[in-house]
This record gives structure tokens, C-alpha cells and sequence, in this order.
């Protein structure tokens, strides 16, 4: 029970991942602020905002809301990100007891925080993060198929392994999946599902600033803020390492294998954070039917290749 508790709390969960995201944050803020020639904000900035917002910061409750299901979302996104994060973590840090991995409980513990984030508008009574919210589940709709068919290939891949640990191990032994066209067809596909599920730009419907204000964090302050903020530092880090483990050979803990491994985390957010500075956000429209039709035309085609052994 102590050796559940301390995977849980310290390493690789919640401790661990909350502060790894957190600094990957920055990196994120960081590398926006040199693409918009700006010096950008120091190293523990992230960690600045997450105690301001904790400590000192008021939590405010809507007043025609529901206070308890309000607060409790919060909660539940932590929770959600947490356990998904764990899951991945100990095959990624090869630890093999507990739990052995299977990727369709990630899949489903994945979409916890977002589907939190929309109870949580809900129970706020606020019309513009009724908007948010519903602009988020149809957001789910529209990527969650793309990423279950994404996930289906990596399984293909590996002869119908849902093992995340046999998945890792394959590759080790083997080849990184992305080395091969439908691996570098899924990576693509990985990528803008993850940008979709952090709804960064050009996914950030659900939180659209300039035009609903946060949206579905609208009524959010204080404590319970902060909480959705660890929610997002942890999602930041696990979602890379996510896609790593299913396509780039995961992580070899020895050596100069170290430091690749974290070169491979910083790559994949490097590209997150490209791709939401170079681009523009779109309608939920556009985003329901880039998912709908396009990605999942590359998804399918993968499948395809993987069939034929490409």
C-alpha cells in the first residue's frame, strides 16, 4: 500500500509529473516569447503561478452554480491526470510491478480532465463557459476517434499487443515504429491529437480568450484554478512521453540514453509549441471536420500500410 501511495504521490505520479510539466510550461512560454521577440518569463514562473493562485488568490464560487460539483471537477481532472500519467510513467521508467499498462484504460483515464473541465462549466451556470463546454465535447467528439484509430495502429504494429510494456520493449529490441511510413503517418496524426486534447492553438475553442474569455475556466479562481493549472502541467508532460512510448522506442534510463530521453520529451513540445505559434485558431467546425475527415483519412491510411507491412 506505501510503495501504491508513494508511485502515486511522489514518483511518477503526481510530484513528479506536476513538476516536469511544469517546467516544460515554461519551455513552452519561453520558446513563444523568442518567436514573438520577446525575452519571455523566468524559470519558475510556472511554480510562481501555481502558489499565487493556491495561497493567495480568493476562490470565488458562482453564485446560481453548483459549489460542489464546481470544486469537484477540479479535483477529478488532477486525479484523472494523475493516474493516466502513472500508467505511462512506470513501463516508460521500466517498473514493473502494479498495474501492467493496457493503452485502452490510459485511453479512457486520458479523457478525464476534459470531460471534468466541461462538468465543471456546467455546474458554474455561466453562459460563456456553456460555450466553452460545449465547444469542448464537440472538440472530444471529433478528435477521440482519430486517437483511438492512432492507438490501434501502434497496437497493430506490434501484433495485437495491448501491453504498453511489451509495446516499449519491442521497440528496444526491435526498431522505433516511427521508423517506418506508417509509423511517421501516425506520429503526425499523435501529434495534432495531443494538440487538441492540451487544446492549445489552433485548438483552443473551448478557452478562445479574446472571444469567451477562458470560456470554460471562466468562473474559475484561486485554489480551484490552481488545481486545473496542475491538471495541465501534468498533461503537458505525460501526452509526449505518451506518444514516445507507442512510437519512439521510449526511454533507456542508462548513460547517454539519459539525455536522449530528454531531448525526445523537449522535441515533441517543441513541436506543440511551433505549431500553435504558426498557426491561427480556427472554428470548431474547421476543427470537427480536420479531425473527421482529414486526420482520420491519415490514420486509415497507416492502418492500411501497416497491413501490407509498411
Amino acid at each position: 500500500m506505501a510503495v501504491n501511495l508513494f508511485y502515486f504521490l511522489v514518483f511518477p505520479g503526481l510530484l513528479f509529473a506536476a513538476t516536469v510539466g511544469a517546467f516544460l510550461s515554461w519551455f513552452d512560454r519561453k520558446i513563444t516569447a523568442r518567436v514573438q521577440f520577446r525575452k519571455g518569463p523566468p524559470l519558475l514562473q510556472p511554480f510562481y503561478d501555481f502558489f499565487k493562485l493556491l495561497l493567495v488568490k480568493e476562490t470565488i464560487l458562482p453564485k446560481h452554480g453548483s459549489p460542489v460539483i464546481f470544486l469537484l471537477a477540479p479535483v477529478l481532472s488532477v486525479f484523472g491526470a494523475t493516474t493516466a500519467g502513472i500508467f505511462i510513467l512506470l513501463p516508460l521508467f521500466n517498473i514493473t510491478t502494479g498495474f501492467r499498462g493496457d493503452l485502452l484504460v490510459i485511453f479512457y483515464l486520458l479523457t478525464i480532465p476534459s470531460f471534468s473541465y466541461i462538468i465543471g462549466s456546467l455546474a458554474s451556470a455561466n453562459p460563456l463557459a456553456a460555450v466553452g463546454g460545449s465547444r469542448e465535447m464537440k472538440l472530444i467528439l471529433s478528435y477521440e476517434l482519430t486517437f483511438l484509430l492512432f492507438i490501434a495502429g501502434v497496437i497493430m504494429k506490434c501484433g495485437q499487443e495491448f501491453n504498453l510494456y511489451t509495446i516499449i520493449q519491442t521497440q528496444q529490441e526491435g526498431s522505433p515504429f516511427i521508423g517506418s511510413i506508417s509509423g511517421v503517418l501516425l506520429f503526425i496524426v499523435g501529434i495534432f491529437c495531443i494538440q487538441a486534447k492540451l487544446a492549445l492553438v489552433p485548438f483552443d475553442m473551448p478557452e478562445a480568450e479574446a472571444e469567451i474569455t477562458e470560456g470554460i475556466f471562466i468562473e474559475y479562481s484561486g485554489a480551484a484554478y490552481a488545481l486545473i493549472k496542475l491538471a495541465k502541467y501534468i498533461m503537458l508532460f505525460i501526452l509526449p512521453a505518451f506518444l514516445i512510448a507507442l512510437l519512439m522506442n521510449g526511454f533507456k534510463l542508462e548513460g547517454i540514453n539519459i539525455l536522449w530521453a530528454v531531448l525526445k520529451v523537449i522535441m515533441v513540445v517543441l513541436i506543440l509549441t511551433l505549431i500553435r505559434n504558426t498557426n491561427p485558431r480556427i472554428k470548431i467546425k474547421q476543427a470537427v471536420n480536420f479531425f473527421l475527415i482529414w486526420m482520420n483519412l491519415l490514420a486509415v491510411i497507416a492502418l492500411v500500410l501497416i497491413a501490407f507491412g509498411y
